[in-house]
């Protein structure tokens, strides 16, 4: 199996600067305005935050399914007759990860194939129509079919917002925008652990719960429609025009014509430049390969996940109030996330990673 590199899932918006050398400023130079130095060095950020205010929703709903059957969960199993049960409790949970794990793997193909707008809206919709399925589930089957098309579309969904954040960013917020990411899943598991305190008061309320989770997929699929393509997809499928125009409403007029140079650059540059699959686990690109997954694998080994899905439970058994022991969770991720937001682009990825990895050996 070949893996083209010129493929947009696997590429940097656009080439830093000193990665242009001489001879393609020269072939390009006529592509570029003549009175480029009256203007500021960096784009405005201001232009393409919208856009990625509306991408983060779908970290906003991984956040809010990761932490939506926490408080609800004994309420649950009671309504739908499996209570006590804990083999059916835990599927209830991880069903939305076993659907993950199949929208992962069609996330790339569909940012590919059909641009980043499209796959946004796609993952919107099992999330919407999976919501609903929980929300009026009679019985466990119901609640498990919509739990594995809510885990479809967070599956497909993350990939494609951290590809779209990076493909619409000016380079000197990158960073900043990327941690949005992370702040909006924090955002979304608290906004799921406050939503459930009623839960034991009122009768039914998880079902609300699940109903309230289909307005903002409903809100990504709409806004959509209105936010700018990626403007990589669009020069990849031959789009030039469109491309440029879409430069223009992310970065500004000024700065667009310089993107365009790079993208060219970054393309003449992957034309015909292929690898093997294998190539990801045993050649030159392994390590890095190798050092990424690790990351991801430490952190979920870490147990965190647990303590998203079943922190109410343990704690109401070891005597602490589950509503502030679940707010204080929630908080300490948000803190976390903030701090990374404030400090990604001034210390750098590796010496975040460092601290944060040997925060949790402590």
């Amino acid at each position: 199996m070949d893996l083209r590199r010129s493929s947009s899932m696997y590429k940097r918006a656009m080439v830093p600067k000193e990665h242009i050398d001489s001879t393609d400023v020269e072939d390009n130079a006529e592509l570029l305005p003549s009175d480029m130095d009256q203007y500021p060095a960096s784009p405005p950020w201001k232009l393409s935050l919208p856009y990625v205010l509306v991408a983060t929703v779908v970290p906003f709903l991984f956040g809010y399914h990761l932490g939506v059957v926490n408080e609800p969960l004994e309420t649950i199993s009671i309504d739908l007759g499996f209570q006590g049960n804990t083999l059916q409790e835990g599927l209830v949970v991880s069903t939305c990860l076993a659907g993950a794990f199949v929208g992962s793997l069609i996330s790339g193909w569909i940012a590919d194939e059909v641009g980043r707008r499209r796959a946004f809206q796609l993952c919107a919709l099992p999330m919407l129509i999976g919501g609903a399925t929980c929300a009026t589930a009679k019985n466990l089957t119901g609640m498990l079919l919509g739990r594995i098309l809510v885990g479809i579309g967070l599956g497909v969904g993350p990939p494609v917002v951290s590809l779209y954040v990076i493909e619409i960013s000016p380079a000197h917020v990158r960073g900043t925008y990327g941690s949005f990411i992370q702040i909006a899943t924090c955002l979304g598991l608290m906004g799921a652990l406050l939503v459930g305190i009623p839960v034991r008061s009122i009768s039914g309320w998880w079902r609300i719960c699940f109903w309230i989770s289909t307005i903002p997929a409903a809100l990504l699929a709409l806004s959509m429609v209105f936010c700018v393509e990626s403007p990589n997809w669009l020069y990849k499928q031959g789009r030039h025009s469109e491309a440029e125009t879409a430069l223009e409403r992310l970065l500004g007029i000024p700065h667009a014509k310089a993107a365009m140079v790079e993208l060219s650059k970054t393309d003449r540059g992957d034309e015909g430049d292929t690898i093997k699959f294998v190539e990801l686990l045993f050649g030159r690109h392994s390590r890095v390969v190798f050092i990424g997954s690790t990351l991801f694998a430490l952190q979920q080994l870490s147990g965190i996940n647990a303590v998203f899905y079943f922190s109410s439970t343990v704690f109401r058994r070891a005597g602490v109030s589950s509503n502030l022991a679940n707010v204080s969770v929630g908080i300490a991720n948000l803190i976390g996330s903030i701090i990374a937001l404030a400090l990604m682009d001034k210390l750098g990825r590796k010496a975040l990673l460092l601290w944060s990895f040997f925060g949790m050996v402590r």
